[in-house]
């Protein structure tokens, strides 16, 4: 049974904001900002990390890295959404599943090489028992891509 979410005092947020602005920080630099010992800034990280309230990783710009089509894609399904989000997770190219109220059952991201790989993930998507119908919206200018919410 979930415990509901965590409370974060104003320490904890701070520390999740400084990690936003450079996830390389050192622990002293962190417990300098904050008013901390070193040990128990470092405490305090790892108890966010333990907790899943944060994760720290390198945010990579696809379309630098050999990405060049990211594309929204909304799924209406048959039965279960969950059960059809569950397989759609396990497709590598896609990162972002979410389950849905309105015109989809589901919307997931995807990132894909080119336009031919997204038209083969597409047609991997559409092959999944329960997927119905799908709808692409590719991108085609990432206007705002920001991770710092949730500590305001």
């Amino acid at each position: 049974m979930s415990e509901g979410p965590t409370r974060l005092d104003d320490t904890a947020k701070r520390i999740i904001e400084l990690l936003q602005e450079d996830g390389r920080a050192s622990y002293a630099a962190i417990a300098k900002a904050v008013g901390l010992s070193e040990a128990t800034a470092r405490a305090r990280v790892q108890k966010l990390l333990d907790s899943e309230v944060m994760q720290v990783v390198a945010v990579t710009d696809p379309t630098q890295v050999g990405f060049t089509r990211q594309a929204m894609i909304g799924i209406r399904t048959d039965g279960d959404p969950l059960v059809v989000g569950d397989l759609l997770a396990d497709l590598r190219e896609i990162d972002y599943v979410v389950t849905t109220a309105g015109s989809f059952d589901l919307l997931v991201e995807v990132v894909c090489e080119d336009d031919p790989h997204l038209l083969d993930v597409i047609r991997q998507i559409r092959e999944l028992k329960g997927v119905v119908s799908t709808e692409t919206f590719v991108y085609l200018k990432l206007n705002k891509q920001h991770y710092n919410w949730g500590t305001r």
